[in-house]
């Protein structure tokens, strides 16, 4: 039957620089990762270690040389605790300085990510939860130097830590690929699925070697057209030599409030065109605000219970 493709994994939004920070301690993430336990989840990948100056681990390297805040409490530790805790996989994300969203220009950070790098794994590094690495910057077609920059990050991030997986989650430069300070929700102008076919065969050619999971956004792009793309998706991984998955978006891209909870039933056509398309497995962006009980969001709460009670008696868990 066509269920859909289970969440299985989940990035963690610590910093929240474009959505509602909700000022939880150790008690509420720890709630929150029994929560995503009971609902299937297995993988946790910290979204970005920073962006700008707020940190989500005091770095040495950062707050001297980045004029970085100093964080009150160490996530990055806390993280990889509750992921032993709960048996799940971490996945560390990259240094975001917010530069390349100005400039367009990616290679501006490839310097201090080779720091942090270093850093992150000479701290971390023993912890057996420690699974592998994502790095947070989002490339899609028009990022000037996002080949070279990606391929010099994702090959790094192997060396320094005995060839751990390295994961990207890029966007489709689809009709709905708008910034989210942008007060429309499409744009006029929207990638064709043979250009998407072809310029991402080129950029998957570049990054072979350094890159091993692919999970491209699936928000960009109309739920009646996201299959096909998923299906080129999953070839282009699969040609050289990467793994497919996807990223499910848990927030909704359609309404100009930007962003709230996903309503169910979309989120299920995402889930169900995913598992049509063999995609190995699911990430969503992003279980703690968008699908979590204890969510700042209402919303959330429903959709973590429409979820469980979908596929069955024996994920469901009890109300909060």
């Amino acid at each position: 039957m066509d269920k859909g493709l289970r969440i299985s994994a989940t990035f963690l939004d610590e910093i929240s620089h474009d959505i509602p920070h909700q000022n939880w301690g150790r008690k509420e993430w720890d709630a929150d990762f029994q929560h995503m336990k009971q609902m299937g989840i297995n993988t946790v990948v910290l979204i970005r270690c920073g962006f700008q100056k707020f940190l989500a681990y005091p770095s040495p390297y950062l707050i001297e040389n980045r004029a970085c805040f100093t964080p009150p409490v160490d996530l990055v530790q806390q993280f990889l605790e509750l992921s032993e805790k709960y048996g799940m996989d971490f996945y560390f994300g990259t240094y975001d300085s917010g530069e390349y969203w100005k400039t367009g220009d990616m290679t501006h950070e490839i310097e201090v990510n080779l720091r942090v790098i270093e850093e992150i794994f000479k701290m971390y590094g023993h912890h057996k939860s420690f699974k592998g690495w994502y790095i947070s910057l989002e490339l899609s077609r028009k990022t000037k130097g996002a080949i070279a920059a990606i391929a010099q990050l994702g090959k790094h991030c192997k060396a320094v830590s005995n060839d751990l997986p390295v994961l990207i989650s890029p966007w489709i430069d689809g009709k709905k690929a708008v910034m989210s300070s942008e007060g429309i929700t499409t744009k006029n102008h929207a990638i064709s699925l043979k250009e998407h076919a072809h310029e991402w065969d080129e950029i998957f050619r570049g990054i072979k070697g350094a890159v091993d999971i692919v999970a491209f956004q699936d928000g960009h792009v109309d739920y009646d057209e996201l299959e096909e793309y998923l299906v080129v998706n999953k070839k282009l991984a699969d040609t050289y030599g990467m793994q497919s998955w996807t990223n499910i978006e848990s927030f909704d891209r359609d309404m100009p409030i930007k962003f709230l909870p996903i309503k169910f039933e979309k989120l299920l056509l995402k889930m169900q065109a995913a598992q049509r398309a063999g995609c190995k497995k699911a990430i969503t962006f992003e279980f703690s605000h968008f699908m979590s009980p204890q969510s700042s969001y209402l919303q959330a709460g429903h959709l973590y219970n429409r979820y469980m009670e979908y596929f069955g008696d024996s994920l469901k868990t009890n109300k909060t």
